[in-house]
C-alpha cells in the first residue's frame, strides 16, 4: 500500500504560480527532489527483519512506518473540505484520534506490566498463566478497558503502589485533562457552527418568539408565525442567499445566481429579448420571500414597490370580499412588472389593479423598483426597450392614456429651463465686460500716475543744489527756495484737481458696479466722498512733510547732499531715515544754522 501511494503521489499534479502542472516528467523530478520522497522511502525501509534478531514481541522494529502520519493528515483535510458534512467528519476524526491515544496507552500499560511483572499486584495485568487471562483478545480488551478508564476518570481504578505505576497515572490523568478539554472544546465548535449555520439559512426562532410573548400577541398570530417557521426548517428554505454568498467573489456570485435564477426571470415577459448582461445584474438583485396560507401578497390599490416571480406554490387572483376567485396563478407566473417601470399615461398610476393571495405556501422571488432602477440606469437602451413593451401590455389591456399631453409639458420646461440659462448668461457676459474695461482704465490711470511720480522725482533731483557748491548768496536761495515752494504750490493746486477729477470718477464708477452686480458691499456715495477727501489731505501732508525737507536743505547748503532722499511712494506716504545717526547730525546741522534759517525765512516770506 505504501509503493502504491507512493506511485499516486508521483501522478499528482501541483501548483506552480497558480498553474497546475500535469506533466509526467516535471512530477518525477519535482517529488523525486523533495522531502516527502525522502520520507516515504525511509517509511518502506524493511524493518521486520530486525524481528529475526529482537524476537517477535518487540513492534519498535517497524516505528519508522509511522513517517506516513503528515500523508493521513492531509488526506484527512482534502477529505474536510470536500465532504458534504464537515461538521459529521470533525466528530468522527476526533474519535478516530481518541482511540488510537487510548490504544497506545493500552500497549504501554500492558508493556509495563510485563515490565513489572503480571499479578505482582492489583495495579498491573494479572498473571497470564491464568487461563482466563491468557488469551491475546482478553489481554487487548482488558488493557483497553483500563486505559479508557483512566483517560476518562470515570470509575474505581486500583492504586498504584510502586513508583513506576504512580508516574505512569500521573502522566495518563494530564493526558486525560487535554484529551478531556479536547473534546469538549471540538464539540462545543462543531454545535456552536452548527448553531451558527442555522442562524444564517434561517431566521432566529426563539428571539421572535421572546418577542411575541413579551408583547403579548394573540395565539392565532404566534401560530401562524410558528408555521412560518416550521415550513422553512422541513423544506430547508433559505431567506439570506445574498449573506450567504457575500464571501464569494463577484463572477462566482453572478454564476451562481445565473444557474439558479436565470430561468425564471427569462419567463418574464418584459425581460425576454434582453441582453444577457442585464439579466446578469438582475439576478442578482432577487430577493426570495415566502408566504403562508391565506396571506395577501398584495392588494388592490396599493402602490407597487416591486414584481413578483412565483418560484413554487399558488396564488389566487380574488375579489374585494376576498372569497370569489377570478384566477390562479402558479409556478413561473408573474405580476406586478408594470408597477416598477413608470411609464407615462399610465391610468393605474402605478397601482396595483388586483388582489392576490397565497393559497398554500408559496416561495416567490421579488425585485424592486430601486434595484431595477439601479440596473436600467447602466443600460440606457434596455431601459427604453422595456419601457416599450411595457406601453405596448398597457395598450393591449386598454390603460394607457394616448393623449400624449404629459411630454409636451415636459418639453416646454426644459425649453423654459434653456431660456433662464442663456438669459443669465448674457447678464453674467455683460458684466465681465464692464469689469474688465475698469479694470483696464484703472491700469491706465495707475500708469500714468506712476509715470507723474518719476517725471516729478527726476525734477526734484535736478533742482538740489550740486556736491561741492560753496558761496551761494541769501538772495540766490532765497530765490531757489521761493521758486520750489511756488512749483510745489502749483503742483499741490493740479494735485487737488486730480483729486476732484478721481472723486467724479469714484462715484461714477460705484454707480456702475452697484448697476452691475445690484448686490453691492454696502458702501454708500458718502464713504467714496469721505475716502477721496482722506486721499488729498494726505498729498498735502506729505506736500508740507517735503517741503520743510527742502527748506532744511536750504539751509544746510551744500553738506545736506549727503542725506538720502527719497520721494513718496503713493499718496500720503511719508519720507524715512535711513538710520538714526543721520537724524542726530541733522539735527546738529539745524541748530547751528538757526539764526540763517531765520533770515532765509523772512527773505522768502517776503518774496510770497
Amino acid at each position: 500500500m505504501y509503493l502504491l501511494d507512493m506511485i499516486i503521489t508521483v501522478h499528482t499534479g501541483y501548483l506552480e504560480q497558480g498553474i497546475l502542472i500535469k506533466d509526467l516528467t516535471q512530477l518525477k523530478k519535482h517529488y523525486l527532489h523533495s522531502k516527502h520522497f525522502l520520507r516515504d522511502l525511509v517509511s518502506l525501509l524493511p524493518t521486520d527483519f530486525f524481528y529475526f534478531v529482537f524476537g517477535i514481541q518487540t513492534p519498535l522494529v517497524r516505528i519508522n512506518r509511522l513517517l506516513r502520519l503528515p500523508r493521513l493528515s492531509e488526506a484527512l483535510d482534502r477529505m474536510e473540505t470536500r465532504t458534504s458534512y464537515p461538521n459529521t467528519f470533525r466528530i468522527t476524526k476526533l474519535m478516530i484520534y481518541i482511540f488510537v491515544l487510548i490504544h497506545w496507552n493500552a500497549c504501554l500499560y500492558f508493556a509495563l506490566s510485563n515490565y513489572i511483572g503480571f499479578g505482582s499486584d492489583r495495579w498491573v495485568y494479572p498473571n497470564i498463566t491464568n487461563p482466563e487471562f491468557a488469551s491475546m483478545r482478553r489481554q487487548y480488551f482488558y488493557c483497553f478497558w483500563f486505559s479508557a478508564q483512566i483517560f476518562t476518570t470515570v470509575g474505581d481504578t486500583p492504586l498504584p503502589k510502586r513508583a513506576e505505576e504512580q508516574l505512569f497515572m500521573i502522566a495518563d490523568l494530564l493526558i486525560a485533562v487535554l484529551v478531556f478539554a479536547s473534546i469538549v472544546g471540538n464539540v462545543g465548535n462543531v454545535i456552536s457552527s452548527l448553531r451558527d449555520r442555522d442562524n444564517v439559512f434561517f431566521p432566529n426562532h426563539e428571539l421572535v418568539k421572546a418577542y411575541l410573548r413579551s408583547h403579548h400577541i394573540s395565539k392565532e398570530l404566534r401560530q401562524r408565525i410558528d408555521d412560518w417557521y416550521q415550513h422553512l426548517h422541513i423544506n430547508k428554505k433559505i431567506m439570506r442567499e445574498n449573506e450567504i454568498l457575500q464571501q464569494l467573489p463577484l463572477h462566482l456570485r453572478t454564476e451562481i445566481a445565473v444557474s439558479v435564477h436565470l430561468p425564471i426571470l427569462s419567463k418574464v415577459t418584459i425581460f425576454q429579448n434582453c441582453e444577457k448582461s442585464l439579466l446578469e445584474e438582475l439576478v442578482l438583485k432577487l430577493t426570495p420571500q415566502v408566504f403562508s396560507p391565506g396571506e395577501y401578497v398584495c392588494r388592490k390599490g396599493d402602490v407597487g414597490h416591486e414584481m413578483y416571480i412565483i418560484k413554487e406554490g399558488k396564488l389566487a387572483v380574488v375579489a374585494d370580499d376576498g372569497v370569489t376567485e377570478f384566477a390562479v396563478l402558479s409556478d413561473g407566473n408573474f405580476f406586478g412588472e408594470i408597477s416598477i417601470l413608470n411609464i407615462k399615461g399610465n391610468r393605474s398610476g402605478n397601482r396595483r389593479t388586483a388582489n392576490i393571495r397565497s393559497i398554500g405556501h408559496s416561495d416567490l422571488f421579488s425585485l424592486s423598483k430601486e434595484d431595477l432602477t439601479d440596473v436600467l440606469s447602466e443600460f440606457p437602451a434596455a431601459k427604453h426597450h422595456l419601457e416599450e413593451k411595457g406601453r405596448q401590455i398597457l395598450i393591449k389591456m386598454g390603460m394607457l392614456e394616448e393623449s400624449g399631453e404629459g411630454e409636451p409639458k415636459e418639453e416646454e420646461k426644459v425649453e423654459t429651463k434653456i431660456k433662464r440659462l442663456e438669459t443669465n448668461l448674457e447678464v453674467l457676459q455683460t458684466k465681465l465686460a464692464r469689469l474688465m474695461m475698469e479694470l483696464e482704465s484703472s491700469n491706465r490711470k495707475m500708469q500714468t500716475r506712476v509715470e507723474q511720480l518719476e517725471w516729478e522725482a527726476a525734477t526734484l533731483k535736478t533742482q538740489l543744489p550740486k556736491d561741492g557748491e560753496e558761496g551761494e548768496t541769501a538772495d540766490g536761495r532765497g530765490e531757489g527756495v521761493g521758486g520750489e515752494v511756488q512749483w510745489e504750490r502749483e503742483e499741490a493746486e493740479g494735485e487737488e484737481e486730480e483729486g476732484s477729477d478721481a472723486k467724479v470718477n469714484k462715484v461714477g464708477q460705484g454707480e456702475d458696479s452697484n448697476d452691475i452686480t445690484k448686490e453691492g458691499d454696502g458702501e454708500s456715495t458718502k464713504s467714496t466722498k469721505e475716502d477721496v477727501e482722506r486721499t488729498i489731505e494726505g498729498d498735502k501732508s506729505a506736500l508740507k512733510d517735503q517741503h520743510d525737507q527742502e527748506n532744511e536743505k536750504g539751509m544746510d547748503g551744500d553738506k545736506s547732499q549727503e542725506k538720502d532722499e527719497r520721494p513718496g511712494k503713493g499718496d500720503g506716504a511719508e519720507i524715512e531715515s535711513e538710520d538714526k545717526t543721520d537724524e542726530k547730525s541733522r539735527e546738529r546741522k539745524s541748530e547751528e544754522g538757526s539764526e540763517r534759517g531765520e533770515e532765509e525765512k523772512k527773505g522768502n516770506g517776503a518774496e510770497q
